[in-house]
This record gives C-alpha cells, sequence and structure tokens, in this order.
C-alpha cells in the first residue's frame, strides 16, 4: 500500500520539474530587460522597473495564478491550468531574478569597467567578456535558493487542478480517506528533490570558483 501510494504521488514529480524550470527558465531570460531597466541612467525606467518588480513581488503567487486563469483566461480562453501557472509563476520570477542580477551587478567593482574603457573596450563586450561572466557565477547560489523556493511554491499551482505533486497527494488522499500519508509522502518527495538541487548548484558554484582561480 506504501509503495503504491508512493508510485501515485510520484507522478507528479515531472509535471512539477516542468512548472518550475519553466518559471525559472523565463525568469531568468525576462530578469535582464527588468535588471536593465533598473539600473538605467533615465529615472523614469528605474522607477518603472521598481515599481512593476515590487508588484510582482509583492502579490502572493495564488493571487497572480488566479488573475491569469480566472481573469485573463476569460480573453485568452486556450490558455490551460498549467499555461497559466507557468505565466503566474514566470512573471514572479522575472522580478525577483532582476533582484538577483542587480546585486551580482553590484558585486563587481566599478574599477573593472573603468579598466575596460581604459583598454578601448565597447560596453557590449565589457558586458559579454568581463561582467557578465562575473555576475552568473555569483548569481549562482541565489538562484539555486530561489529555485528551490520557487519548487517548493509550485504547490499553490494544485488550486488550479494541475497535476503535480501536491494534486496527486490530494487526490489520494481524498481516495484513501488518510489525511497524512499522501501529505508525507509529498513532503519526503520535496525535501530529496530539494536536497539533490541544492548540491548540484553547490558543485556547480565550486566548479565556477575554480575555474576563476586558474
Amino acid at each position: 500500500m506504501t509503495s503504491d501510494l508512493f508510485l501515485a504521488v510520484l507522478k507528479g514529480v515531472p509535471t512539477t520539474l516542468l512548472l518550475t524550470g519553466a518559471s525559472l527558465g523565463i525568469g531568468i531570460v525576462g530578469g535582464l530587460p527588468f535588471v536593465a531597466a533598473r539600473i538605467s541612467n533615465r529615472r523614469l525606467l528605474r522607477v518603472l522597473s521598481r515599481s512593476v518588480i515590487e508588484v510582482l513581488r509583492g502579490i502572493p503567487p495564488l493571487v497572480w495564478l488566479f488573475i491569469i486563469y480566472f481573469g485573463l483566461g476569460n480573453s485568452l480562453p486556450g490558455i490551460d491550468p498549467l499555461q497559466a501557472s507557468i505565466a503566474g509563476m514566470g512573471l514572479i520570477s522575472c522580478a525577483y531574478m532582476a533582484e538577483i542580477y542587480r546585486g551580482g551587478l553590484t558585486a563587481v567593482h566599478h574599477g573593472q569597467w573603468e579598466a575596460a574603457r581604459a583598454l578601448g573596450m565597447s560596453s557590449l563586450a565589457t558586458v559579454r567578456k568581463i561582467i557578465a561572466p562575473q555576475v552568473f557565477r555569483i548569481s549562482v547560489p541565489a538562484t539555486a535558493n530561489y529555485g528551490i523556493g520557487l519548487f517548493k511554491d509550485s504547490s499553490v499551482a494544485f488550486t488550479l487542478e494541475v497535476t503535480e505533486v501536491l494534486y496527486y497527494a490530494n487526490e489520494q488522499s481524498r481516495t484513501t480517506g488518510d489525511a497524512i500519508k499522501p501529505f508525507l509522502v509529498a513532503a519526503v518527495l520535496y525535501i530529496v528533490l530539494s536536497t539533490v538541487c541544492a548540491a548540484l548548484s553547490r558543485s556547480l558554484d565550486r566548479r565556477l570558483q575554480r575555474r576563476v582561480a586558474r
């Protein structure tokens, strides 16, 4: 019975990983224009970017999912619960990744920009060859921590009946009448997968540090 229960809840792992990976991927890419506006020389862009970031981070993920699925879903009838969840979590990821990138940029000494200009490098070349690699390395631990948090936050998608881990745990609870075991199995899966992700991120961080040290 326990093995059947575990396998039943395990069916939600692929969807949970898809939701987490797609949302984080949107954030990694979408956070770039946000941080570009956030550090822009134009005050209007900085104010707009900061305001949008604060709104995206200030509203709970579940509320965003409801707004997108039940609100915008009326205008976009083709959107399904998984797509709405990815869109909602992805938008939030953009805001958090923008702040992670900004933190990485502030950690890079401004003297490196000056040195690059003194060597005649263009701004694009400076960012691509000098600044971006450092920001990437600095941002890895924070991105990994956020990704683990996003992985756990993805459980709110079960309220839209997205077939992720918590959805199957809740389904098993209703089917068997057991209010504890299915959710304990879900908790174990979250812990194991989070631990694996944390170990992989630490390994990547160590490899990047060794490469920089050479």
